[in-house]
């Protein structure tokens, strides 16, 4: 336990509430607990977390849902959001219950190969048994299908083109164009018009933690 402890004290960053990822929020902090309940392994409680986004958060642009969300909270009450607000209330969730979680993202094609291309948001939860492990709460769909089983990964979309990308960096607050993306744009269409993309990841301030 006090491995545990000295190491997630090396985490702060990935268990801050902030702008986005607001889990001070009364509602966020209401649903932690909630999904919390019965003394739970954080394992477990990672899993409720993840599959309650998963399932529960409408992914904007398949239900074509408004209004644009970017915090955690809002996702949460708004009950919808791109994958990049999902994640920001996956992490939320996962630290309010003082489970390390950060930010990762892919780059990936918008169609089925080729340009154009944007960034694609997931999760990356701290396990005691496994390490870093990542997850993808965007929603399941006819060829999309993500799950909570570590070790194994099993996210929503596998990288198939030479140009897509999978990031390593594990990120404590989304990137600035993510979020300039989420709060300039006012309509999931006007967000889909204008997905955030990169081909090279700016260098990461709070740096990839070690397993």
């Amino acid at each position: 336990m006090a491995a545990w402890a000295e190491m997630k004290a090396g985490m702060e960053h990935y268990l801050d509430s902030s702008e986005y990822i607001d889990w001070n929020h009364p509602l966020v902090l209401a649903k932690a607990a909630e999904l919390a309940e019965g003394g739970l392994s954080d394992d477990a409680i990672a899993k409720r977390c993840f599959e309650f986004v998963r399932d529960s958060i409408k992914h904007s642009w398949d239900y074509r849902m408004n209004p644009v969300t970017c915090k955690a909270s809002d996702a949460l009450i708004h009950g919808t959001g791109y994958c990049y607000a999902k994640s920001h209330l996956v992490a939320a969730l996962l630290r309010a219950n003082a489970i390390p979680a950060g930010l990762c993202y892919q780059r990936l094609t918008v169609e089925i190969d080729g340009p154009p291309y944007c960034l694609h948001g997931l999760n990356a939860v701290y396990l005691k048994q496994h390490g870093w492990y990542r997850i993808d709460a965007r929603g399941n769909k006819p060829g999309v299908v993500a799950e909570f089983s570590p070790p194994v990964e099993k996210l929503a979309f596998q990288i198939v083109d030479v140009l897509e990308r999978d990031f390593p960096e594990i990120w404590a607050e989304p990137l600035p164009l993510v979020v300039k993306a989420l709060t300039w744009n006012k309509t999931v269409e006007q967000v889909f018009e204008n997905l955030p993309d990169v081909e090279v990841m700016p260098s990461n301030p709070s740096g990839k933690p070690e397993d």
